[in-house]
């Protein structure tokens, strides 16, 4: 997950400064009224479930709680990585675009290890270029139609999520979901910084709240510690880590919510 400040596409959305605070999230009567995700009956027994991430650590940032639950009901996960994140750290030394195109999938594979799912899930990488996912749509679209079989779920970012890539990836598989007739929920990530307790950019008629228990949050974040190329500083650049501390408190609200027309 990349932080970006001005993009024509994302409009108001916009990613700078700390965003909201995790308190005043966690103090918005709304998000305690939001319909509960009913796990059982949104994701049933014997489906495939597909998660679309933009970069390699969006699965785990967004799904991570999900995973964990996907996983202990025994459904097929399906991993797609649209890019490989290589475009984190422009100007590094010590990130190069060839040396994150490997080490942002190892990432992601050693927060899978930590959350105990590794056995379940297949990983695929569209391999697209890093923050021009929506220049490439269409190969983006005919590459994912390809991928998906009758009756899948698919889970994606939100396709007003605040950052070009994020809302790429959304408005694509939702296209595809809706031309198939399948199911579709987009996980929150850098909306909960941009946006506003009530903000009415945000349908949160259609949001529905996954639980997490303390285990489950406890598993993710310690996923979230292996990204280690996201949360350290750049010394070659002097530039701060791309997922701040904000951001990640944010990220690990006791509950995931999920966008679903």
């Amino acid at each position: 997950m990349e932080a970006i400040k001005k993009h024509a596409l994302v409009g108001d959305r916009l990613i700078h400064g700390e965003g909201t605070g995790y308190q005043d999230w966690l103090n918005w009567s709304g998000l305690d009224a939001l319909q509960p995700l009913d796990i059982d009956a949104c994701f049933p027994a014997g489906k495939r479930v597909l998660i679309v991430a933009p970069h390699p650590d969006d699965e785990i940032l967004g799904c991570a709680g999900l995973l964990q639950q996907l996983a202990q009901l025994e459904c097929e996960i399906v991993l797609v990585a649209v890019t490989n994140g290589t475009q984190s750290h422009p100007g590094s030394r010590v990130y190069t675009a060839e040396q994150l195109n490997s080490i942002r999938p190892a990432e992601t594979q050693a927060a899978l290890e930590v959350l105990g799912i590794q056995h379940v899930v297949s990983r695929l990488a569209l391999n697209m270029m890093d923050g021009e996912v929506s220049s490439q749509q269409d190969r983006f679209y005919q590459a994912l139609e390809s991928l998906v079989k009758p009756e899948d779920i698919l889970v994606c970012t939100f396709d007003r999520d605040g950052h070009p890539d994020h809302e790429t990836t959304g408005k694509v598989v939702q296209q595809l979901a809706n031309e198939l007739q399948l199911s579709c929920y987009q996980v929150l990530i850098w909306a909960w910084h941009w946006a506003i307790p009530e903000d009415s950019r945000i349908p949160w008629n259609k949001a529905l709240k996954l639980q997490l228990n303390p285990q489950q949050l406890a598993y993710k974040a310690q996923a979230i510690a292996c990204f280690k190329s996201q949360l350290k500083p750049d010394q070659s650049t002097g530039r701060p880590p791309i997922l701040s501390p904000q951001t990640i408190q944010r990220i690990l609200m006791p509950c995931e919510v999920y966008i679903c027309d």
